[in-house]
């Protein structure tokens, strides 16, 4: 072969000129950015040696665009030129004209090459060259081709033609015209680009797949079920799915190439594939498209899940257990009040006791406004409002619960006074009153053990705002007595609460899941990956999470963000969990989130 020109990629091509898009693999993910790129307005080819593929990705855009016609978002005119500008072809020599050629084949290096070496035999020399990967070296396919400044990748989330993120992936030899071109194209696309470098997982699946790695560990080592897990972080962190059912969305196999590219770079533990992933993948349980993984499904492809051998038996909890008709709640802070509105709200007594009468005033104060702000938006009458407020006694003293049922004390988070509070409540409380603590990180048994009845206490975690928040996390110790928890699942229903059990480790299982997680995204901006913004809008667009982990962050409070990191790098001691130095740094100069106007973001001061 002669020697051939050097593109001129000294002035980007406009978006505009990139009008012929290949598409290299019809899969899913292939079919879906051929939709998004037709209906735009450019011309596709999409090639892929299956037959059976090309066809199922025409008939794939002929539904989608039948239903946009029946929603009214396109007409029957615009519908067939969408499907004019699509053409299928088995052979690479189609994308001989193709401006852009995006390949989005399995994800394996030798085949991702072998595509390359073919594109770079027919395609001209001003052609931009993507991978769609989001496991592998965009770096190394770049080196191994004949231009590797025009090799980039381009990496949209699934399903392609709903999900707003795309991440635009440079390595050190892509010209930054070719990442103007493919950037400006997004924007045009009406998605929202983010710029990243060449890592494993990039920005949202680095950060989202080792939290799915941990879940599958927290399954594997039956800390916790698996609906538990799920239920936990949907209703602890609203997010729209849980991580097991997650990992069977994606592919259990896809997860376990993505951890284990990511691992080879890392070397960090929390990114080495858990076991299960390798035993599900071998026994070819890949998830939702085997029909099985974590869950079974009622037929291959399907997100419908049925029950299985490990379902959870139906089982009347409410009638196990004590009885529980007055409640107790220790403390004087946004927790306590939230507590002690749950469980008045539900028709429980509620006894509020703070260090003196006059803080246990004031929260009852607070539990009233928030009940006035029901009333206003018609959530709660005026009348429910009244009988609730009724059934708070505040005191001033914890001599108050002689005669409560259950006790729970939402007091600071620091072990050496929940353990005497606990000694305290051990000698007021009649005998047969249930114990909890509302600790998010400490260990439950050390409570316990301040008594004489550690058989009577248990954590019963609850999330701010109480009223608000749906989940509570039942975490039982070793010396747990079974009708202890028995009655606190049946309170929990009673409240409208969803509980979940976990064991007395730290973390339980939401905090253990997400902190690792936050540590994770601080440490891409030390490293100076990528920035505080384009991390959040990668996390939000391409995750589906409610806040950006340094969102979360400020709103958590810097300072008790670390100090759950401490707690749990101290008992798993995995150097991965180690509190990122920024994070250490920022708490040290008082920067702790909005509570101080300035966190990883600065805040109008009120």
């Amino acid at each position: 072969m002669g020697p051939q020109s050097t593109p001129d990629l000294s002035t980007p091509p406009s978006p505009l000129s990139l009008s012929t898009i290949a598409v290299v693999g019809l899969g899913t993910m292939g079919t879906g950015i051929a939709e998004v790129l037709t209906r735009a307005g450019r011309e596709v080819i999409g090639i892929d040696t299956d037959e059976t593929a090309a066809r199922q990705a025409v008939a794939a855009l002929e539904a989608a665009t039948a239903r946009a016609v029946a929603r009214e978002r396109i007409t029957e005119r615009e519908r067939q030129d969408v499907l004019a500008r699509f053409r299928t072809f088995t052979d690479l020599q189609a994308a001989a004209d193709a401006d852009l050629v995006i390949e989005v084949v399995p994800e394996d290096y030798e085949l991702k090459r072998q595509v390359f070496a073919g594109l770079d035999a027919v395609v001209r020399a001003d052609t931009i060259l993507a991978t769609g990967t989001n496991a592998l070296s965009v770096t190394r396919l770049a080196a191994d081709s004949q231009r590797p400044e025009r090799v980039l990748g381009v990496h949209f989330f699934n399903p392609a033609p709903a999900m707003k993120l795309v991440e635009v992936v440079s390595s050190v030899l892509t010209a930054p015209t070719a990442v103007a071109a493919v950037t400006e194209l997004a924007r045009d696309l009406g998605k929202d680009p983010i710029a990243v470098g060449d890592r494993p997982g990039f920005v949202a699946d680095g950060l989202l797949f080792g939290y799915l790695n941990q879940a599958a560990a927290m399954y594997e080592a039956r800390y916790a079920t698996r609906e538990d897990i799920d239920a936990a972080m949907r209703l602890g962190c609203g997010l729209p799915m849980g991580p097991l059912a997650l990992l069977d969305l994606i592919g259990v196999d896809t997860a376990r190439t993505v951890l284990e590219a990511m691992y080879a770079e890392s070397q960090d533990r929390l990114h080495a594939p858990a076991p299960i992933l390798g035993q599900l993948a071998e026994a070819g349980l890949t998830g939702r498209k085997a029909g099985r993984g974590f869950y079974t499904y009622d037929a291959p492809g399907s997100g419908t899940a049925v029950p299985d051998a490990e379902s959870p038996a139906a089982a009347d909890e409410l009638a196990a257990g004590r009885t529980v008709s007055s409640v107790g709640v220790a403390g004087s802070g946004t927790m306590a009040s939230g507590i002690a509105e749950v469980f008045a709200k539900a028709g429980f007594k509620v006894v509020l006791a703070a260090r003196s009468l006059e803080k246990a005033e004031k929260a009852k104060a607070r539990i009233a406004k928030s009940l006035g702000r029901s009333v206003d938006k018609g959530r709660l009458t005026a009348e429910a409002r009244d009988t609730t407020l009724a059934s708070i006694t505040p005191a001033g003293a914890l001599e108050a619960f002689a005669d409560v049922d259950l006790a729970v004390e939402a007091v600071a988070e620091d072990l050496a006074v929940k353990q005497e509070l606990f000694r305290t409540l051990d000698k007021v409380c009649k005998p047969g009153a249930i114990l909890a603590t509302t600790t998010s990180s400490l260990p439950v048994v050390a409570c316990a053990r301040a008594t004489s009845r550690p058989e009577d206490v248990i954590g019963i975690h609850f999330f701010n705002p109480a009223p608000a928040m749906k989940l509570v996390e039942v975490v039982r110790t070793v010396l747990t007595a079974d009708d202890v928890h028995a009655t606190v699942r049946a309170v929990c229903a009673k409240v409208r609460k969803h509980p979940v059990d976990c064991g007395d480790r730290a973390g339980f299982i939401v905090n253990a899941l997400l902190f690792p997680y936050l540590n994770n995204a601080i440490k891409m901006v030390e490293e100076h990956y990528a920035s505080l913004d384009d991390i959040d809008a990668a996390m939000k667009l391409g995750g589906g999470y409610p806040m950006g982990p340094f969102e979360l962050l400020d709103v958590v409070g810097l300072d008790v963000s670390l100090a759950i990191e401490k707690v749990l790098h101290a008992e798993f001691r995995d150097p991965g969990l180690a509190p990122a130095p920024l994070l250490e740094h920022l708490v040290a100069a008082g920067c702790l989130g909005r509570k101080t106007g300035r966190g990883f973001r600065e805040y109008a001061r009120r």
